[in-house]
């Protein structure tokens, strides 16, 4: 599963999931509830100025009462609660408890109308900060009353009011993602058995199964999952005594035929040159034939046990060279690491076995092997088999290591084998952790590599 821009892990998409839900769900939170105070403490600032500044304003319109009071004296000792300040204007004249504050603190729109007789309110700001005034007219002593309360206190509680409030969205989107990567662990773990159940099943293991679990949303994966790997050994293991089955089969009716040809290759003098060129049709078709029951006795037997059994240490340069000597005919060039590097572990027979085929195919399809190559890299063994014969086309390059796959000259009857020989290599590298692949060859032909996993050293 892949986005349009780059490729994310299931678990990664759950806990991002968790994560922006976490962070939407708290933003939506935090500004609502920032919203709500800010209008609460707001409107409680603005009706405690207000109550206050219609306290200060009777207490000044009483004084001014008194016989040859003037605004002026009476403002001076006038002290407002809360650090506001007082600008009134009386006759056209405006007076100030404080001599940076005075009308030009007093927005036009509020001034008119507190002149048509109405009380009302204003915020404005000002070098120092955000602020309050409070417009009320006092008929009685024939001013205009305006009261600057400062907002700053409530401007420094609500940015920390929002300062907390971010950290708590913050630290709720943390919590969110890590719940949200505890949740996917639960979530992807049964997938990971799965997974890890098919990868062993792949490599040979069919007595895996997986665990019974309680959970009933499991219960049917679980089931269908066992149920197809029970089907899929039966159908392997059916298939694996069948082919066994038919090759026992016919090994005996077909040693009696060799036998019977041995025989008559014995006599070959006395029959016509017809016979004896039919003779060696037949010869060479059983020949043909018993390699190829051989082969399928192999793979039956690779089938049956495919993860080899690693009890072994075999050194493949020592078992190159004794194949080698053991086929005689032309010189091959032999280049090998030392023995003692060169160990795997493994099943010496198959292994024999697969080199031999390596190298059969380079007698059958190039006139033979032009060199061999044994050597460690890095945690690998190597055997390498050059020909310089016609090589293989690049889209065949796999195919040939399928079974019964053989190439169009072969397909035309001009080339011998059964197409399963390389197929015995692939199985027997697979079955030992290693590989098999071909390339081009330095000498122009084909180039046959086995890979093995090496032995400690």
């Amino acid at each position: 599963m892949r986005l349009a821009l780059a490729p994310r892990r299931l678990r990664a998409r759950i806990v991002l999931a968790f994560a922006v839900g976490a962070l939407l769900v708290s933003a939506v939170l935090v500004a609502t509830t920032f919203a709500l105070a800010r209008s609460y403490l707001l409107d409680q600032r603005e009706s405690a100025a207000t109550r206050q500044a219609f306290t200060d304003a009777n207490v000044l319109a009483s004084r001014l009462s008194t016989a040859g009071s003037e605004v002026g004296d009476e403002l001076d000792d006038l002290v407002p609660s809360g650090g506001a300040d007082v600008v009134v204007r009386s006759d056209g004249a405006w007076y100030s408890s404080r001599l940076d504050v005075g009308a030009r603190d007093v927005p036009g729109a509020l001034q008119e109308l507190v002149a048509a007789g109405s009380p009302g309110t204003a915020r404005v700001d000002t070098p120092t900060g955000p602020h309050l005034v409070i417009g009320i007219p006092v008929a009685a002593a024939g001013i205009e009353f305006y009261e600057v309360a400062p907002l700053v206190e409530l401007q420094t509680a609500l940015r920390t009011l929002a300062a907390v409030l971010g950290a708590g969205a913050a630290t709720a989107t943390l919590a969110g993602a890590l719940f949200g990567a505890w949740a996917s662990r639960r979530v992807v773990q049964p997938l990971e058995q799965v997974a890890g159940a098919a990868t062993r099943i792949a490599g040979g293991e069919l007595d895996i199964r997986l665990p019974p679990t309680e959970d009933p949303d499991l219960l049917a994966i679980v089931a269908s999952f066992n149920s197809m790997v029970d089907a899929l050994a039966s159908r392997i293991e059916r298939d694996t005594r069948f082919v066994g089955d038919v090759s026992h089969e016919l090994r005996s009716p077909l040693t009696s035929l060799v036998t019977s040809v041995e025989v008559l290759g014995a006599r070959r003098e006395e029959l016509s040159e017809r016979g004896q060129q039919a003779l060696t049709l037949i010869q060479g078709e059983l020949g043909r034939f018993r390699r190829m029951l051989d082969d399928l006795l192999e793979l039956a037997r690779v089938d049956g046990d495919p993860v080899t059994a690693r009890d072994e240490p075999v050194s493949l340069g020592a078992l190159v060279r004794e194949v080698l000597a053991h086929r005689g005919g032309p010189e091959v060039v032999l280049s090998a690491d030392p023995d003692e590097e060169t160990v795997v572990q493994g099943d010496k027979n198959r292994l024999e076995r697969a080199v031999t085929n390596l190298l059969d195919n380079a007698d059958r399809h190039a006139g033979g092997a032009a060199a061999v190559l044994v050597e460690r890299r890095e945690g690998s063994v190597v055997v390498i088999v050059d020909d310089a014969g016609p090589g293989v086309p690049l889209v065949e390059r796999e195919r040939v290591f399928e079974r019964f796959a053989r190439g169009p000259r072969a397909a035309r009857g001009s080339l011998p084998g059964a197409g399963l020989g390389l197929a015995i290599v692939e199985e027997t590298a697979t079955g030992h952790g290693g590989g098999a692949w071909c390339s081009e060859s330095p000498f122009g032909g084909a180039r046959f590599t086995l890979s093995l996993p090496g032995a400690s050293q």
